[in-house]
């Protein structure tokens, strides 16, 4: 089968974020199959299909590198707000709704995830999932490469566990622990099944047990065995609170903790890291471990602010991240951007300087594409995956900051759902319709899922 030929036209801006920060005004892009064949102005080529972008600025698809899809049906619940408690007290509460989690509500709250990311300008969404309830399906990663499936997205899925039990100084009910043999066996099956590491690939795999606070050392040693055997990434929950803990347990900061037992390097990357030192800056950039900066758990559970001028001035790779909703309450990466920008910002003056808005799309562009070992996705350019979104510059709203399109989304606060978002050289989402989908029937399926998992454990008056 022939792959079916695309031409964008006319675009207002096309910013590429490419090496060279590359901005091309009234340009074409010729897309063919799941890739862009080039850019440039008035391409003339028989096509398949046409889209007028006529006052639109175009952007790379975003990359969110940290999310919890399963938090979803946990938004806007008062009993869950952490401001007065720390992040291993708030675990010790929240893991008793998380121990109800089953396969359809996995399913639906990664719909609902997925769609938002979708609307504002994802096309590549990195899920860890770490919550195995003894009595729901083992196949809960399944049921979420069921509904990127449905969306079209490309999904990169984190499988997690927790192995350390409570009466070893852990957070997790018993009805969550999993085995590392079990979580490995695990592991294995879903790479089999769903790995593609080839160009273009829309499913791949990444073993995340979710922190070592909360697992047996062993699962962290021979989760880095079997993904450097398979070729897969690595990630977990780093420095968001539990180094005293650590320290207590081991003698040792959790970052030093993983460089001994080889859990770093340019194949893994940590989620948060508000507290890490400047002297960790220079061992995460040595070792090249990334780092995805989730700016609203942060602010909202108030704790320190990552300084990224700092980070990026000791060659730390960044990326961005939504977190998931038991602590953020959306799936929104645009929103996420602009508050990474206004906090940084806030915090400019003390520390030197700050980070452009232009900078913040980098991160949650190219950056987010280098985090997940992607050198075909993260930036507009001849050869890499058509993926990308277009924002209306033609509304109201807009006026009076059309002319630096680079710096618009972040700095403006450009948050709303965008006018299209293309994954792999298909539109997913155009004029507020999710396309080839019955958002309302979705919608009221995801609706009693929640009603008949999370609100009847804990009723919402």
């Amino acid at each position: 089968m022939m792959n079916k030929k695309v031409l964008i036209k006319n675009a207002g801006a096309i910013i590429t974020c490419d090496a060279e920060d590359n901005v091309y005004y009234g340009c074409d892009i010729l897309i063919e199959g799941p890739k862009i064949i080039s850019i440039g102005k008035n391409i003339q080529v028989v096509v398949d299909q046409t889209i007028d972008a006529s006052g639109k600025f175009i952007y790379p698809g975003l990359v969110n590198t940290h999310h919890h899809f399963f938090q979803t049906f946990v938004r806007n619940l008062a009993v869950i707000d952490f401001p007065n408690m720390s992040v291993i007290e708030w675990l010790g509460v929240i893991y008793e709704i998380f121990k109800h989690i089953d396969d359809e509500l996995v399913y639906y709250s990664s719909l609902v995830a997925m769609a938002d990311l979708l609307k504002h300008g994802a096309t590549t969404m990195f899920d860890h999932h770490y919550v195995f309830p003894r009595s729901a399906d083992i196949k809960l990663i399944d049921r979420q490469m069921e509904a990127a499936s449905q969306l079209g997205l490309r999904f990169h899925a984190g499988r997690g566990t927790n192995t350390l039990p409570k009466r070893e100084g852990s957070t997790i009910p018993d009805e969550m622990l999993e085995t590392t043999d079990a979580f490995l066996q695990d592991c294995e099956r879903l790479i089999h099944k769903y790995h593609d590491p080839k160009p273009y690939s829309m499913r791949q795999l990444v073993i995340a047990p979710c922190q070592p606070i909360n697992c047996y050392t062993e699962t962290f040693v021979e989760s880095a065995k079997l993904a450097r055997e398979h070729g897969v990434y690595l990630h977990t929950h780093l420095g968001e609170g539990e180094n005293g803990g650590m320290v207590e347990r081991y003698g040792k900061r959790t970052l030093a903790w993983c460089e001994d037992i080889g859990f770093v390097g340019p194949d893994v990357w940590v989620a948060h890291g508000w507290e890490l030192t400047p002297d960790e800056y220079r061992v995460m950039a040595e070792t090249k471990t990334g780092l995805s900066h989730c700016p609203a758990p942060a602010a909202l559970g108030g704790f320190p602010i990552i300084d990224m001028l700092a980070m990026d001035a000791a060659g730390m790779r960044l990326s961005l991240g939504c977190d998931g909703s038991a602590t953020n309450d959306g799936s929104n990466l645009l929103d996420s951007m602009r508050m990474a920008y206004v906090l940084q910002t806030l915090h400019g003056k003390s520390r030197g300087g700050s980070v452009s808005p232009y900078h913040i799309l980098k991160i949650a562009t190219a950056g987010g594409a280098e985090m997940l070992g992607r050198c075909d996705i993260g930036s507009l350019e001849a050869g890499k995956c058509a993926d990308l979104f277009m924002v209306d510059s033609e509304r109201l709203e807009f006026s009076g900051a059309l002319h630096d399109p680079m710096n618009m989304i972040a700095r403006i606060g450009a948050t709303g759902p965008v006018w299209l978002t293309m994954v792999n050289g298909v539109v997913r989402y155009k004029d507020d319709v999710l396309v080839g989908v019955d958002e309302k029937e979705l919608a009221r399926k995801a609706e009693d899922a929640w009603s008949q998992g999370i609100k009847q454990h804990f009723p919402v008056d």
